[in-house]
């Protein structure tokens, strides 16, 4: 859609009445949030390698791992992402399914090997690409909530003009795109083969696009009918950085545990174009049409696009993970991560967001996540499976709101390379709002996602 940049103070789009777009709080959440995904060996194993190491995605859960490694490695990986998404509107039911393919890590450990006396004889440095989080969700909802917003037609010349309040029926169409990727540095040291720590550097590059539709059908009293069509669209774009550090000790053969911090991520300047505003009424690209007329209403002719600009800047919670792992020798292992993350930190800054950094603190909460890891080697074969949870961050959240996922995979080791498979599901449920400042239920959306991962690592 052709832009004309109008720079003004955007109104917060939760309280905007046709406000189908996600407002700054739901924005300031959803980049705040983490798909842990990986290296296939990481994502079968649900990401427990806290206080394991030994694989380049464990850079971004604690840094300390990277001394883990004996030699040097490269990495790439692949995941294919199979997104179903059920929405439930007054009765209704619609079903989206969507292919997703990305290049999800792709990296490289550098491991250095000194002869001294001070008992810290081995260094790495790694460097990694990951993607955090894949945005490409599309949705649809279709019902009739009864309740009818546009009513009247502009052009209207009858006096008084036709009120259209019969709804005949809702239609509301979404699509996301974009992502939130990371680069990570990490340098790591191990003490007298016992003590491992860590330091970790984290460069975000944040894309996201919102598009979406809202349609009502609607009639008056005699029949006649008007057709709404309300398009909105975000572009947003930003950057961002965070650090963590961390420890792993090995207390015996058997038996690690580890510690890490990471600061919340600062975004210094992100940059939001959107056709949300207040022309005419409509906050966006309208367009009604009536059957008692030819002529059409088109809020965007004469070549006036409703377009305009705002830069912000975000903080991101910090998390704290507690980890420990079983080793059972060169057989297998058992390892388990804690996460607790505070959303109520969240701030908005860079306009007046007064109402969405109250509402970070009166409706969000503490999360306490945890994930379940185990590996168990035959020979040159590897079998992985894992559990995760993830509790959401919305205080008055359904149970069924928290994410809950499985995961298995397999890897085989050829000698100086290796290829990994996993498999990964996870399910949850939320609601969505296109209306605001109504009386209308929000369509609820059950969320599955099913992600194949491919991984191949060469280590020198």
């Amino acid at each position: 859609m052709k832009k004309l940049l109008v720079l003004v103070i955007l109104f917060a789009t939760t309280t905007i009445s046709f406000a189908q777009s996600l407002g700054y709080q739901d924005l300031g959440i959803l980049f705040s949030q983490d798909d842990n995904v990986g290296s296939a060996r990481f994502t079968a194993m649900s990401g427990t390698f806290g206080a394991l190491g030994g694989d380049i995605s464990s850079l971004n859960i604690n840094p300390a791992g990277l001394s883990v490694f004996t030699n040097s490695s490269f990495s790439g990986t692949f995941n294919s992402r199979n997104s179903q998404i059920t929405t439930d509107y007054y009765g209704n039911s619609l079903m989206d399914n969507n292919q997703f393919i990305n290049l999800s890590q792709a990296g490289a450990i550098l491991v250095f090997r000194e002869n001294n006396d001070s008992g810290w004889n081995k260094f790495a440095v790694g460097f990694n690409y990951r993607l955090t989080k894949d945005f490409s969700e599309n949705f649809s909802a279709r019902g009739n909530s009864g309740v009818a917003t546009f009513t009247e037609f502009p052009l209207d010349t009858n006096d008084p003009k036709l009120n259209y309040d019969i709804a005949d029926e809702q239609v509301f169409e979404n699509s996301y795109g974009g992502e939130l990727s990371e680069f990570n540095i990490g340098f790591s040291s191990v003490h007298e083969e016992r003590l491992h720590v860590g330091l970790g550097l984290n460069f975000y590059y944040l894309n996201f696009i919102q598009k979406s539709t809202l349609v009502e059908f609607n009639s008056d009293a005699n029949g006649n009918e008007l057709d709404a069509y309300l398009y909105q669209e975000n572009l947003t774009s930003g950057e961002g950085f965070s650090a963590n550090l961390g420890f792993i000790y090995k207390a015996n053969k058997y038996f690690r545990f580890g510690l890490s911090y990471q600061t919340p991520t600062w975004f210094s300047e992100i940059i939001e174009e959107s056709n949300i505003l207040d022309n005419e009424g409509y906050y966006g690209d309208t367009e009604i049409f009536i059957s008692n007329d030819s002529v059409i209403y088109d809020n965007t002719s004469g070549g006036y696009f409703p377009s305009q600009a705002l830069v912000y800047r975000l903080i991101t919670p910090s998390k704290l993970i507690a980890s420990g792992a079983v080793i059972f020798g060169k057989s297998g292992l058992l390892s388990f991560d804690y996460t607790n993350k505070n959303f109520k930190n969240i701030r908005l800054s860079g306009d007046d967001f007064s109402l969405e950094n109250k509402s970070f603190q009166d409706d969000y909460r503490n999360t306490h996540n945890f994930n379940v890891g185990a590996e168990w080697r035959i020979k040159r074969l590897s079998v992985r499976g894992g559990y995760r949870f993830e509790q959401s961050p919305d205080i008055n959240a359904l149970e069924t709101d928290d994410l809950k996922g499985y995961s298995l995979g397999a890897g085989y080791n050829f000698g100086n390379f290796k290829v990994d498979l996993s498999y990964s599901d996870s399910n949850r449920t939320a609601a969505y709002n296109f209306y605001s400042g109504f009386n209308v239920n929000a369509s609820n959306l059950t969320i599955n996602n099913k992600i194949l991962t491919t991984s191949v690592s060469l280590s020198l």
